[in-house]
């Protein structure tokens, strides 16, 4: 079951993304299992390879402040697109390492959403296993 008041929080940090170049803005939300919240918002840099991605901002901003994977109840991840929102091939590395393989990550726009997890989305990933 999609955690609704995540969702709607993420799509609250669509407000805060930096986005003048692409204008795709993006917002994410991490909730931990004794109810603490991480804000992410995209971040675009005119030499577009030093952005972040919302999720990104919103995993790094919460392994800032202590929490680690097995703290992580959830992540939404949002967007204004024409489809819901997917992390890149970036995010989907960080978060197969800063996620477990089971955690709900909720995608949506304003017209739908589906739960997956990273397992889903990155399948037969290089993890810190495999070294």
């Amino acid at each position: 079951m999609i955690d609704q008041k995540l969702v709607e929080r993420a799509f609250k940090n669509l407000e805060n993304a930096y986005a003048p170049y692409s204008n795709y803005r993006v917002g994410a939300c991490v909730e931990t299992f004794n109810g603490d919240y991480y804000d992410g918002a995209n971040i675009e840099n005119a030499s577009y390879g030093l952005s972040n991605c919302a999720e990104r901002n919103a995993v790094f901003a919460a392994y800032s402040n202590g929490v680690r994977k097995d703290d992580i109840k959830a992540l939404a991840i949002v967007c204004e697109g024409k489809t819901i929102a997917a992390p890149c091939g970036a995010c989907r590395q960080v978060l197969v390492e800063l996620l477990n393989k089971d955690t709900p990550i909720y995608l949506a726009n304003r017209t739908s959403q589906t739960e997956t997890t990273i397992e889903e989305l990155l399948p037969m990933s290089f993890t810190q296993e495999d070294l």
